[in-house]
């Protein structure tokens, strides 16, 4: 394949080799991901940044930080998602405009940019400014690497690849939170170089993530969306293998991937974020209804209680009455339990589903962040110290430990890997990037109210989040279908049905599959698209002879089965 360049790894490695490969580069931005976001949890416990630099607090008696401006740090926590949220629109756009492999380097370049501005900030003004500009970044990567992942990875383990990455993900948070620990004992935590250095380390992965992706393959479907549908066959091959079997696979896989881009041409005729987010001119694809569906999963991802955690888990364990000289290691040890839950997710995801992934998710949650606030409560109604007091408290933390890790085994992945499942191929790195706007609204919004949520309801702040999991049950019962063993060419079929009710979407989607079994059933079900006397892949779309509209397709039906008696009767 001379269009790709010889030194690209698509020419070395194939199938499952290929696959990890993949997966890895992808898992890198996961992790500059993760450690972005752990990285604030120390720095905002650092006194030189918090006293000398940015002025939100001192230092109190027992050494733990005061904050008197509780909107201060909120601020600059959450502007960084202002900039995520600019930077996933611009990455959806470049993304499908320019292709997936551009705008990870174009995300890699910027976020280093903006990595660099934090670690040299001077006050409060130039951090605020630099979170915006590194949030760009990250919401550039956000938008666009699920979307290469899940495009590359087979339907059957799709979900598998994803979850591995969100592992490396929260190993990034991992390394943060044990990095800003060793940090504090230097020259006795006091300094600059405690939290300015944990910044600065976040450049080491993004500089290896712009260098080493340029030599990895293009989405083989972005390519044929695009025309360049020589390269994608190249690069689908190498993917699915290129022995006889595999070859007709990743054949009947490529015939599926262009039917699927015809009729997605066919049935929609605008593809603007504001048409996206309207609905207007999709048609019976419904985008407007997919978009909906993704920003208020990712929001409630945030609400649900991790996005507190996460950032706050100094505060959230000092109000569950832990000592400020534990809090640290005790964050941290967290951290590394929710780093181990996420391995239940890829050996559980593409077996059970992501609505029941979602479903013991938020119900273990609820609990143990209800009873987090109880036990925090009854803790504090004891005197500081005494065996009650100190019994409660160890309640609570494992409460929070429970809740982290459940969080890591369910709710972590899936809201990240649906938006990148559901949409048409024509907008579906803009699709994921509505994903991440919900992402941003959800943290940013609550990352700006939990100091200040924190500080008036203390300990009732978890019945907040207790309650946000109650809400998904039904939410997600009744209006998320299920994504799981299915293909991304038939996410279209599954969305077509004009109510927005997941019962009606499963009912529609089974019969559009009995009328439409041309379109995605090679695929699926790995038939070869092979001829069986020459050997050679059968040419040509039946895309035009396809529809999302059942109405339509029993209409023609019926007109077929009068062609068949007229011609019967004549003959």
């Amino acid at each position: 394949m001379d269009l790709i360049p010889r030194a690209n790894v698509v020419h070395k490695l194939e199938k499952r080799s290929l696959l990890i490969a993949i997966n890895c580069v992808a898992a890198l931005s996961i992790f500059f991901f993760g450690y972005d976001q752990g990285m604030m949890g120390g720095v905002n416990g650092a006194e030189n940044y918090y006293d000398h630099h940015m002025h939100f607090g001192h230092p109190g008696p027992d050494g733990s930080p005061v904050i008197d401006d509780t909107l201060l740090q909120g601020g600059i926590v959450s502007i960084y998602y202002v900039g995520t949220l600019v930077g996933c629109l611009v990455g959806g756009w470049f993304g499908d405009k320019y292709g997936r492999i551009k705008t990870i380097a174009l995300g890699a370049g910027w976020a280093v940019l903006g990595a660099s501005l934090q670690t040299s900030a001077m006050n409060q003004t130039w951090m605020i400014f630099a979170r915006l500009i590194n949030g760009w970044g990250t919401g550039i990567l956000n938008a666009i690497v699920p979307v290469w992942a899940t495009e590359t990875a087979e339907h059957k383990s799709r979900g598998q690849f994803v979850a591995i990455e969100f592992t490396l993900n929260i190993f990034g948070v991992v390394v943060a939170y044990w990095l800003e620990y060793a940090c504090g004992f230097y020259k006795g935590g006091n300094g600059s170089f405690v939290w300015r250095f944990p910044i600065a380390f976040q450049i080491v992965p993004l500089l290896f993530l712009f260098g080493i992706v340029w030599l990895f393959p293009e989405s083989p479907r972005w390519l044929v969306k695009v025309g360049r549908e020589e390269e994608g066959r190249y690069i689908l091959g190498r993917l699915r293998g290129e022995t006889n079997e595999d070859l007709g696979k990743a054949e009947a896989e490529f015939q599926d991937i262009r039917n699927i881009a015809e009729l997605e041409r066919k049935t929609a005729s605008s593809t603007s974020y504001w048409s996206m987010f309207t609905g207007i001119g999709s048609g019976k694809l419904h985008i407007g209804r997919r978009v909906q569906l993704v920003i208020w999963l990712q929001i409630m991802q945030e609400w649900i209680g991790i996005a507190g955690v996460t950032i706050y888990a100094p505060t959230i364990f000092r109000t569950a009455g832990i000592g400020n000289s534990d809090v640290q290691w005790i964050s941290g040890l967290n951290n590394i339990t929710y780093m181990l839950s996420t391995l239940i997710c890829v050996f559980t995801l593409d077996r059970i589903g992501r609505r029941w992934t979602l479903y013991w998710g938020s119900v273990v949650q609820g609990i143990s962040m209800a009873l987090a606030g109880g036990l925090s409560a009854a803790g504090q109604s004891h005197p500081l110290g005494s065996p009650a007091a100190k019994a409660y408290s160890s309640g609570a933390v494992a409460m929070i430990f429970l809740f982290t890790a459940t969080f890591g085994a369910t709710w972590l992945t899936v809201p990240w890997l649906y938006p990148a499942e559901i949409f048409p191929l024509e907008v579906r790195a803009k699709g994921n990037a509505w994903g991440v706007v919900g992402w941003s609204v959800g943290n940013g919004w609550l990352t700006l109210l939990c100091p200040v949520m924190f500080k008036a309801l203390k300990e009732k702040t978890y019945y907040v989040f207790a309650a946000a999991n109650v809400i998904t049950i039904p939410m997600v019962w009744a209006l998320y279908p299920e994504s799981n063993q299915r293909t991304l060419e038939e996410m279209n079929l599954l969305f077509a049905a004009d109510s927005i009710w997941n019962w009606e979407a499963e009912k529609h989607f089974k019969i559009l599959k009995e009328q439409n079994p041309e379109l995605v059933q090679a695929a699926q079900r790995g038939h070869s698209v092979l001829d069986p006397e020459t050997g050679l892949p059968v040419r040509g779309s039946t895309a035009g002879k396809m529809s999302l509209d059942i109405n339509a397709l029993q209409a023609r039906h019926h007109d077929d089965i009068i062609d068949e008696k007229q011609t019967f009767k004549h003959g």
